[in-house]
């Protein structure tokens, strides 16, 4: 029998594998995690070193869904979803940039929903099954889903996102594409987008369409993210490893986190954030108080205030966050309610956390291009910039999560030049766009789903 999958609400039965993908998120309003976590030997790990990206992916993620996927399929998922490279730049010395930006869609989102696209798939034809994909984006997750799954049969996806606060290229991945993508634009936040999505989960009258979701609050979508961080060790010469983290929604964080937990030597992850600071603010205080509403910041994908994963995060250190709901309805009266607090002491020892204002973004995308020759965007500047006030011993990695071609407007503003659109964007000024806009409304949300799924 596999790992079986368990609710961080403590309430809902645990589930295998294949449930836990396609229910996406249990009935008690939980995440689900796994109740045993797979330590790899240091052998194991060193072994890496000889490996290509697919085969440490492979080698990561049958441990999770052995029993439940044949090995040769998912050799052959790994190495039709990694077929681009995965470059690691030495900055200067003992500072690196992992560049998740070389995928389909220029962003690191692309590692995850390709994989979790090329599982659901084969789960779905095994099964005969139909299901209605949903997705809140804040930036990048849209256009990665949408990519990963455009005309995948036995799969509609529904992607939201924030009117107005995504950039024409983030938006137009989404909207351009047609055929089972639908896309719709919330006049809103991203965390009301995200609670949209959460609610028609729970919603008993929409059961007929199958909902699952693809945001990291589903394990299928967070799990590949646990192998770039193996796979960033394994070409760097050390015994261990710092990791700067820009972090929204706490998905790419958690899969380090998982990383560590199965052995990875990872001495301490630096959590960066936007002026979203309700993480550093927390770790300071104990204190858990969401931002709401989320502050918009040039890092789009990262204005999040409450983060779905904290869940998973503070459970793993035998804390208890969720959400207060009315019991009847499901909806919820209060975010972020910290029913046990987790071991602070031991969170303080493997994080440290820096909230990155708006100019010091523009600072080091500055100061980086002029000093470096190294063109960053927003989001891998917040990583940049928390490092160097982390002032941790090398090695660090941190993270470029988005290609700077996503955002014209802020490189030429910041630097009078044109970033270089990379050949996987080239055509996407010209196609025609496709989607609704609705109000931050769930009952008008709801009847979309109705009126056009069913």
């Amino acid at each position: 029998m596999g790992i079986l999958f368990r609710s961080t609400n403590r309430e809902a039965l645990p589930v295998n594998f294949k449930e836990a993908i396609f229910r996406g998120q249990p009935e008690d309003y939980g995440l689900y995690s796994p109740t045993e976590i797979p330590y790899l030997t240091e052998e194991e790990i060193k072994n890496f070193r000889n490996m290509e990206y697919y085969e440490i992916a492979y080698d990561i993620i049958r441990r999770f869904v052995e029993g439940e996927i044949p090995l040769p399929q998912l050799e052959k998922m790994c190495f039709d979803a990694y077929n681009f490279d995965v470059p690691i730049q030495k900055v200067y010395k003992g500072f690196y940039l992992l560049w998740l930006t070389k995928g389909p869609t220029a962003s690191f989102k692309d590692f995850a929903a390709r994989m979790l696209a090329r599982i659901m798939e084969y789960f779905a034809k095994a099964e005969k099954r139909k299901i209605t994909l949903l997705v809140a984006t804040s930036g990048d997750t849209g256009g990665a889903v949408a990519n990963a799954f455009y005309h995948l049969e036995n799969i509609r996806v529904v992607v939201l996102f924030p009117y107005r606060e995504v950039t024409e290229r983030q938006r137009r991945q989404m909207t351009t594409l047609g055929d089972n993508i639908s896309a719709i634009a919330i006049k809103g936040k991203f965390d009301d987008c995200q609670a949209m999505v959460k609610m028609a989960f729970n919603d008993r009258e929409l059961s007929c369409l199958s909902l699952t979701s693809a945001n990291s609050i589903n394990f299928g979508r967070l799990l590949p993210q646990i192998v770039y961080y193996f796979y960033a060790y394994s070409r760097l010469d050390t015994e261990d490893i710092v990791f700067s983290v820009p972090s929204g929604n706490f998905g790419n964080l958690m899969g380090g986190v998982f990383a560590k937990r199965m052995g990875l030597p990872v001495r301490r992850f630096i959590v960066a954030v936007n002026e979203n600071d309700e993480f550093p603010n927390f770790l300071q205080t104990g204190e858990y108080r969401p931002v709401i509403p989320s502050r918009e910041c040039s890092s789009n994908a990262m204005n999040v205030g409450h983060p779905s994963n904290l869940a998973r995060l503070i459970d793993f250190y035998g804390g208890w966050l969720t959400d207060e709901r009315d019991s009847e309805t499901g909806k919820i009266i209060k975010k972020g309610v910290l029913k046990i607090v987790p071991d602070m002491e031991k969170l303080r020892e493997d994080f440290v956390s820096y909230s990155i204002k708006e100019d010091e973004v523009d600072e080091v995308i500055v100061r980086f291009y002029k000093q470096y020759k190294v063109l960053v965007e927003p989001h891998g500047a917040v990583g940049i910039k928390a490092a160097e006030k982390a002032r941790e011993k090398p090695p660090v990695v941190s993270f470029e999560t988005a290609d700077p071609a996503k955002f014209p407007d802020k490189i030429k503003k910041l630097l009078g030049i044109e970033p270089p659109f990379p050949e996987s964007l080239s055509d996407m000024d010209s196609k025609k766009e496709n989607f609704e806009v609705l109000d931050n409304d769930y009952e008008k949300f709801r009847m979309y789903l109705v009126n056009k799924m069913t």
